[in-house]
Parts: structure tokens; C-alpha cells; sequence
């Protein structure tokens, strides 16, 4: 695999073109891992883009951010996607380049590996001319995820596939409306969270304590399923307190950490209906609920001050452009 983009072939096609974007999980953290059911929603406003273009000799992925690029082992799920994109196809697994340009923050919990893989899916079909549906997106998705996360559930893939929020089990996805009116204001701790090592301490922990550890779990599905009730109707309040109990059964699985509790912290003590972190936890972001007419500036001071390392506003409803500050 090389990450620098070799010289086109003579007479290349143009390039494809791929777009996706970020998901944001608000119930059922590591849960969903054990088969408990969670809730996602898509986050349209940071996004991925790819462009796809026809070179000879091997596979190859380049990428405008610094902070992706440094990592070590950071073209190996773009080129997978690439190449299971390909062999959909039945193309051969060569002679492609693609080009990322992502506003996703990496290791912050938004699905940043996923959505770069949808962006190059999407692109590398493009090239092609092949039009693909949502359900073989998702699987060339899972396919690239597997590789930044060994087993990953299948929430990212879904979500960052995905139009609507998102009520996922066992693989099984439903998407459906938020009535909730407000905000949601998610708040970058700054440290780089891993899912992979977040799911290995969760699952230590369910052997050396399988009955505590179980009865957490199951306590976190059952609150992702009273929350997608919540947020079908609207009702803020039953959904902020569920995103505090939430946090509170996190915090007690290991998956929280000193930043963010901080945040946490700040975010409820500032006026937010409730907060918790999100997505693997031990780093990555937390994400607070701003009730309908709400000013979130209160929040969002109290966020800065905590030493947030950035700040953005989610509106419940995935359709329309999010802000960042």
C-alpha cells in the first residue's frame, strides 16, 4: 500500500466523486457492542469527501489532513474500502487512487473511519459508473471498519450511511424522526479515544465480573429503548435524564475519563437538560441536550472554559447545517 499518489495512467477517465458524513451515537455505548439495542443519528454538517481517479500500480490514498496522515497505519481502511469496492465490482483490486478531504474529527467518537470509507465507497463507485444501495454501502463500510476496529458493531457503517436517526440491534437497523426541539452541543475533550481498547476493558470487565458488568449493560439497552421513545415525542426533559444515567453507568463501566467528566460537569452545571459522552468513551466527546428556547451560549462559555477543545451544534433533527464554534 502506498499513501502517495502515484502518475495517472495515460488517457484516464475523470475522477469519481463520494460523499459522507459524521454519526453521533446518544444511547447505548458499548451495550450495542452485546447485542443491546442504540441510538444514533447522523451529523450531515462535518463531512468526507473523496475523489477517486484511475493510476497505475497499486492501490494508494492520500489525505489533507496532517493529524490523519501522522498516524501510524492510517491508509489501511481507506484502502480496503477501495479495494472491497472493487472486488463488488469484479474489478480488479489495483489501479486506483483516492484522494480524502475530511472535516470528520478523528478519534473523537463522530465515526471518522467510517465516513472516510463511505466518501472513497462512493467515489470508487462513481468511477465506475456503478450505482449502489444503501444496504451494499454499509456492507463495504463494515468491511473497511473491520480493519480500524476488529469487530466494530456496525453502528458506525449504519449511521454514516444513513439519512435519518438511527435505532440499531444485532445488525438490524431502523430509521426513524426526532421530535425534539433544541440542540445538541458536542464538545471535544481533545484527547484521542480508542474504541477498540475502550470495547477490550469493557469486555475485561465483564470476566472478572459478569453479573455487575451484565446487569450495567442491560441497563444502558433498556434506557437506548426508552429513549427512542422520548425522542420520537419530543420529550426533552425524559431525555436528558436519561443521557445523565446514562453517563453514570459509563462512568461505572470504565469508559469515561477525567476530561470527560469535566466537561460533563460544566455542561449540566451550566443549564444543559443532561450530557454524557459519546462513543467509545476514554477520551473523544461528550454531547449535552440545550432545551427548546434555551440559550446555549451559557453552555457553550461554560464548555470553553472546562478546556474544550472544540464545540459544535447538532440540531435533533439531522437535516439541516450544523454550526461550529
Amino acid at each position: 500500500m502506498n499513501a502517495h499518489r502515484p502518475p495517472p495512467r495515460p488517457g484516464a477517465a475523470v475522477a469519481g466523486h463520494g460523499r459522507s458524513h459524521a454519526k453521533l451515537i446518544l444511547f447505548g455505548e458499548h451495550s450495542v457492542v452485546h447485542g443491546h439495542p442504540a441510538i444514533a443519528v447522523p451529523v450531515h454538517a462535518i463531512g468526507a469527501e473523496a475523489d477517486a481517479v484511475p493510476v497505475g500500480g497499486a492501490l494508494s490514498v492520500s489525505s489533507d489532513d496532517a493529524a490523519i496522515t501522522a498516524r501510524e497505519g492510517w491508509q489501511d481502511v481507506p484502502v480496503m474500502a477501495i479495494a472491497a469496492t472493487l472486488r463488488r465490482l469484479g474489478l480488479p483490486e489495483e489501479g486506483v487512487h483516492a484522494s480524502i478531504r475530511s472535516r470528520v474529527p478523528a478519534g473523537r467518537g463522530f465515526g471518522s473511519s467510517a465516513a472516510v470509507a463511505g466518501a472513497i465507497v462512493a467515489a470508487v463507485a462513481d468511477l465506475h459508473g456503478a450505482e449502489l444501495d444503501r444496504q451494499t454501502r454499509f456492507e463495504l463500510v463494515q468491511e473497511a471498519e473491520r480493519v480500524a476496529h476488529g469487530n466494530p458493531s456496525g453502528l458506525d457503517a449504519r449511521t454514516t450511511v444513513a439519512d435519518r436517526a438511527v435505532a440499531f440491534q444485532r445488525g438490524a437497523v431502523r430509521e426513524f424522526d426526532i421530535a425534539l426541539q433544541g440542540s445538541f452541543v458536542v464538545a471535544d475533550t481533545g484527547v484521542h479515544g480508542s474504541t477498540r481498547r475502550a470495547v477490550a476493558d469493557v469486555r475485561a470487565l465483564l470476566e472478572r465480573e459478569p453479573e455487575r458488568a451484565e446487569t450495567l449493560l442491560d441497563r444502558l439497552g433498556a434506557i437506548a429503548v426508552d429513549a427512542e421513545r422520548a425522542l420520537r415525542v419530543g420529550d426533552a426533559q425524559a431525555t436528558g435524564g436519561m443521557m445523565d444515567e446514562s453517563q453514570r453507568i459509563l462512568r461505572e463501566l470504565g469508559v469515561s475519563s477525567v476530561e470527560i467528566e469535566a466537561l460533563v460537569t460544566a455542561a449540566t452545571g451550566a443549564g444543559a437538560l443532561g450530557a454524557k459522552l459519546s462513543g467509545g468513551g476514554q477520551g473523544g466527546c461528550i454531547v449535552a441536550l440545550i432545551g427548546d428556547g434555551d440559550d446555549a451560549t451559557a453552555v457553550t462559555e461554560a464548555l470553553r472554559a472546562a478546556g474544550a477543545a472544540g464545540i459544535w451544534s447538532v440540531p435533533p433533527a439531522p437535516h439541516p447545517s450544523g454550526t461550529t464554534t
